[in-house]
């Protein structure tokens, strides 16, 4: 599997994606109401948002989109019949590391607030933390998770440590 970066030839393959899936469905004219069609998707591509697409096969099959002014990621989505074939975990793990890559301290995604939805238990699996229900906006009701900069490791070293670097 690849993942690669979009580049504006790409924004109608995002929207393909997007509206492909069955879980949190919506259509393009759903999608054009929340302000995001190809004219905005471009005009984000070249300022704060970066998107990568997950190819395999030669077939693009997932995206995800991240925010870095709103800190943020915007979306990740799988096109139904390719799910469980590490995509979704993938373009997850290049969306936070472009956001980490930026210095920021904590991130987050809406998702639907339904347990029992797919996304809802992934972004768990991924680590990621519920910390409540929108009360206002676009998204309204639904989830926010937020996921925190990973602490780098400190290496203890003891004196056998420093005396085998010495030899």
């Amino acid at each position: 599997m690849l993942i690669r970066i979009a580049q504006p030839i790409d924004i109608e393959t995002l929207f393909e994606i997007r509206t492909s899936v069955v879980e949190n469905h919506q259509s393009r004219e759903e999608i054009a109401k929340l302000g995001i069609t190809p004219e905005s998707v471009a005009t984000m591509l070249q300022t704060s948002c970066q998107a990568w697409i997950a190819e395999l096969d030669g077939q693009d099959i997932g995206f995800s989109i991240a925010n870095q002014t709103e800190r943020e990621i915007l979306g990740m989505f799988v096109r139904p019949g390719f799910e469980a074939r590490g995509a979704g975990r993938q373009l997850m793990q290049a969306a936070e590391t472009w956001l980490w890559s930026k210095n920021l301290n904590e991130i987050s995604l809406i998702t639907g607030n339904n347990s029992n939805l797919r996304a809802y238990g992934f972004y768990l699996h991924l680590g990621w933390i519920p910390v409540g229900i929108e009360s206002t906006g676009d998204f309204k009701g639904e989830m926010k998770f937020i996921k925190r900069r990973p602490k780098k490791e400190l290496r203890v070293f003891d004196a056998t440590d420093i005396s085998n670097s010495q030899a």
